[in-house]
C-alpha cells in the first residue's frame, strides 16, 4: 500500500472471499467511483478530469486475483454488488457519483438502485439496454448495413488471429477477444488497445457468467422508480459492440432524470477517444 498526503491510500486492496480487490485513488474534488479494473481504467480518463474529481477506481471479481478456487456462488451479480458496498465503506465514501463503462454500467445502475442514499449521480458509458439476443441482433444488423468495407476487412483480419491468441494464453481469452474487437470498439478501427490491457488480471468464468448470462437477461427497468438522481448515458457513434442508441428510446420514460449524449468521434470508450468533450459533459452533470 502506498499513501499520499490525503487520509486515504492511493493504492491498496481489500479481500473479498477468494478474491483480492484492488483500488486506486487519484485526483481531487468531487468523489467519483469507477467500477471495473483499478489497473485498466485509470489509463482511460484524462489528467484534466483529475483536477476536478477524485477518482476511485475499484476492481470487481472479474479483474481481481483469486487466492483460492471459487465456485459459481462466488461470482454472482449480488455478490459483486455487495463487494461495491464493502469497498465504499472501506474507502470512507459517503455521497458520491458512480460510473460504469460497458457492462459495468449495469453494476453502477443496480448499485445505485440498492443504495440511492449514497449516490449523487450515475454515469453509464458505452452500455446497451441489455446483452439479450434481440439487442445483439440489432447491433449485428447495424454493423452489416452501415459499416464501410475497410472497417469490416480489419475486423476479419483480427478475428483470424484470435484463435492463435487464445491457444497461446487461454487464461486471457476475454482480454484477447476485446483487443481483437478493435474495429467494433474504436472510432479508429486499427487502434491497438493491447497496451491498455497490459498487467490486467482477467477471470474468464466471471465474465462468462455476468456478460453471457446476467447481462443477457437483465431488465434495467426494475427499480428505476427509486432513482431520483441524474443519470448520464454516454454513447459512441462508432460503438458496434452494444445495441444501437435508438434501442434506449423504449427505456427513456422510465428514468426520472436521464441525459443521453452521443460522441460522434468515439467508439466504445468516449472518455478516452474524446476526453475533452467527455470531461465537459461529465462535469456539467456533476455540477447539477
Amino acid at each position: 500500500m502506498t499513501t499520499t498526503s490525503s487520509s486515504l491510500p492511493e493504492t491498496g486492496s481489500l479481500r473479498a472471499g477468494p478474491f483480492e480487490l484492488g483500488y486506486r485513488i487519484e485526483g481531487s474534488g468531487m468523489p467519483l467511483l469507477v467500477i471495473g479494473s483499478a489497473a485498466y481504467y485509470p489509463s482511460t480518463f484524462s489528467k484534466q478530469l483529475r483536477q476536478r474529481t477524485k477518482l476511485h477506481f475499484i476492481d470487481h471479481r472479474g479483474f481481481a486475483p483469486a487466492h483460492a478456487s471459487y465456485t459459481r456462488d462466488d461470482i454472482g451479480f449480488d455478490v459483486v454488488l455487495d463487494d461495491i458496498e464493502w469497498m465504499r465503506r472501506h474507502l470512507g465514501l459517503d455521497r458520491f457519483a458512480v460510473l460504469g463503462h460497458s457492462g459495468h454500467g449495469y453494476m453502477a445502475l443496480e448499485y445505485a438502485k440498492r443504495h440511492p442514499q449514497n449516490i449523487s449521480h450515475v454515469i453509464m458509458v458505452g452500455t446497451g439496454p441489455s446483452h439479450s439476443a434481440a439487442h445483439t441482433a440489432l447491433a449485428d444488423r447495424r454493423w452489416e448495413e452501415l459499416v464501410a468495407p475497410e472497417r469490416k476487412a480489419i475486423f476479419e483480419r483480427e478475428m483470424a488471429e484470435l484463435g492463435t491468441d487464445i491457444a497461446a494464453r487461454p487464461e486471457e481469452r476475454f482480454k484477447s477477444l476485446l483487443i481483437r474487437l478493435g474495429a467494433k470498439s474504436w472510432h479508429l478501427p486499427a487502434f491497438d488497445a493491447a497496451p491498455l490491457w497490459r498487467d490486467v488480471t482477467v477471470n474468464n468464468p466471471v465474465f462468462d457468467h455476468l456478460w453471457g448470462e446476467v447481462f443477457r437477461d437483465i431488465d434495467i427497468r426494475d427499480g428505476l422508480d427509486r432513482l431520483a438522481m441524474p443519470v448520464l448515458l454516454a454513447l459512441g457513434q462508432c460503438d458496434y459492440l452494444v445495441a444501437p442508441a435508438e434501442t434506449w428510446d423504449a427505456y427513456r420514460r422510465d428514468f426520472p432524470d436521464l441525459t443521453v449524449r452521443m460522441f460522434e468521434k468515439s467508439g466504445h470508450t468516449p472518455q478516452l477517444e474524446e476526453s475533452d468533450l467527455f470531461d465537459e459533459t461529465l462535469l456539467a452533470l456533476l455540477a447539477r
